[in-house]
C-alpha cells in the first residue's frame, strides 16, 4: 500500500528545530525555484545560485552560490531516520582523511514533528586538513526529516569565520533550508519508474 501526504504541501519554515535568524535581519530574496529530480520537493535560491546533481554522488543536488552550499539528500522509503542522520552528517566537502577527527559541536540531534513526517537537526564545525573554497573550518548544519514514504536530508555548509560574522549570510542560508516545500504524492511502488 501506498503511503500519501496529508494534501497541503508542507515548507521547512514551519519546523521549529534549529535557530532561526528570521526576527534579526530582512528576509533575503529567493527569486529562483528548483525541483528535485524526483517531483518530491521544491526549494528556493538567489538566481545566481547553481543547482547540479553533485558530481561524486547524484543522488545529492546541490546548490551553491554567495560562497555557502547546500545539499539535498533524498531517497523513496522511510530509512531510520537516526541512521540516515548520522549517514548524511559524514556528507562532508573532502574525504575523511583530509578532515580533522575532532568535531565541534553547537548543538546534536535536536528533534521533533513536522507534519507526517520526523525530524533531527543537527550543527557543528569540521576542520579540514587543505582549505575549501579558501577555508578550513566550516560549520554544517543537518537537517534529516523521515515519513510519508519519504527520506530527506537537508546539509547546509559555511565558512566558520563568514557565519560567525555575517548576519545576512545566515539569513540567507537559513532562508533556503527553509524554502523547502514537500509536495504531496506516493512513492513509487517496487519496480516503478521514479520521475
Amino acid at each position: 500500500m501506498l503511503l500519501r501526504r496529508a494534501a497541503a504541501v508542507l515548507t521547512l519554515s514551519a519546523l521549529v528545530c534549529g535557530p532561526s535568524l528570521a526576527k534579526e535581519t530582512p528576509a533575503p530574496v529567493l527569486d529562483s525555484e528548483h525541483e528535485h529530480p524526483s517531483g518530491a520537493f521544491t526549494f528556493r535560491t538567489p538566481a545566481s545560485w547553481t543547482v547540479r546533481p553533485r558530481a561524486s554522488n547524484p543522488d545529492v543536488l546541490e546548490a551553491v552560490g554567495d560562497d555557502v552550499l547546500v545539499r539535498f539528500l533524498f531517497r523513496w522509503g522511510e530509512i531510520g531516520y537516526d541512521g540516515l542522520h548520522v549517514d548524511c552528517m559524514l556528507e562532508r566537502l573532502a574525504p575523511p582523511m583530509d578532515i580533522q577527527p575532532r568535531v565541534e559541536y553547537e548543538y546534536d540531534f535536536l528533534s521533533g514533528g513536522f507534519g507526517p513526517m520526523r525530524a533531527l537537526d543537527s550543527a557543528f564545525t569540521v576542520t579540514y586538513d587543505s582549505p575549501i573554497r579558501g577555508q578550513r573550518q566550516w560549520r554544517q548544519r543537518n537537517l534529516t526529516l523521515v515519513g510519508a514514504g519519504e527520506s530527506l536530508c537537508v546539509i547546509s555548509y559555511a565558512p566558520l569565520p563568514l557565519w560567525k560574522k555575517d548576519k545576512k549570510l545566515r539569513a540567507l542560508l537559513d532562508a533556503v533550508v527553509r524554502s523547502v516545500s514537500l509536495k504531496p504524492q506516493s512513492s513509487p511502488s517496487p519496480g516503478e519508474a521514479v520521475k
